[in-house]
């Protein structure tokens, strides 16, 4: 109990800081992301779990969502607020996928930034280079080659059957015929383009973080995000481990342990 009202106090405190750029639309583009660039999902179940920690609180919050993007680190998300402000929706969002994730990892303290980062979309050409460029996300961390083969996005929903997205306004965009509207949205989301929206930079590393994962499991029989469970020097010993390989750096070691970089740097 003493760790749930941590988070929402943590989560509350990031609503009552600077004021965010207000939408006229009320259409918002938002980056949600761990800690020290740090794995927010280990696995599909905990994929599954966020978003349906989504389909909860849109209905709580009667917020619209026209697109969403889960990626190893961060969250993208294209929505609209109507009853409810969306740095609520985001906290009600973060805090229940917070305690449940540290229940399930057997870990504790904070997973997401301190503040989530958002941008006002106000034309209809901009959103549709938002939703594009949402979807396109996992293409361009090179994850996949094709937007139709990513399973944690909101696109197979407009193709096929929507469970989550509010999918009317964004093919109406594209033609009042729904079979020609979706034609013509998929080949908009195929497109090869240069957008450039609210960005997250990424590390550059040439080792994969499931890489690390599976090298800490077979060599310490643990998972990676449970080695701040360890006692300090088992935990000193790993991280030398994992620094001393090549091609990677101390931002990833901390985004697959939950350390903080300055605790990875200083061993």
């Amino acid at each position: 109990m003493s760790e749930k009202i941590d988070i929402i106090f943590s989560e509350v405190k990031k609503v009552a800081r600077k004021s965010r750029e207000k939408s006229n639309s009320g259409i918002y583009h938002i980056i949600l992301r761990g800690i020290n660039r740090q794995s927010i999902f280990e696995d599909d179940e905990d994929r599954l779990k966020f978003i349906k920690d989504l389909a909860k609180y849109k209905e709580i919050s009667q917020c619209r969502i026209f697109a969403y993007c889960l990626m190893d680190n961060h969250v993208h998300l294209l929505l609209e607020e109507t009853q409810e402000s969306i740095s609520m929706m985001i906290q009600r969002v973060s805090s229940s996928y917070v305690i449940w994730y540290n229940r399930k990892h057997e870990r504790c303290g904070h997973l997401f930034q301190e503040r989530f980062k958002s941008e006002a979309i106000e034309t209809n050409s901009y959103f549709l280079m938002v939703l594009r460029y949402i979807h396109q996300n996992p293409i361009k961390s090179k994850i996949i080659n094709d937007v139709a083969a990513y399973q944690w996005s909101s696109y197979n929903e407009y193709v096929k059957s929507a469970q989550l997205v509010d999918k009317e306004y964004v093919l109406s965009m594209f033609s009042d015929q729904t079979e020609e509207a979706v034609g013509r949205f998929v080949q908009f989301l195929q497109e090869v383009n240069h957008d450039v929206c609210l960005e997250v930079p990424e590390a550059k590393v040439k080792v994969t973080d499931e890489f690390l994962r599976e090298k800490v499991r077979q060599q310490f029989g643990i998972d990676a995000i449970k080695i701040c469970n360890e006692e300090r020097e088992k935990q000193d010993h790993i991280l030398r481990v994992l620094k001393a390989i090549g091609g990677i750096n101390i931002r990833q070691i901390a985004r697959i342990t939950g350390l903080s970089s300055t605790r990875v740097w200083k061993v």
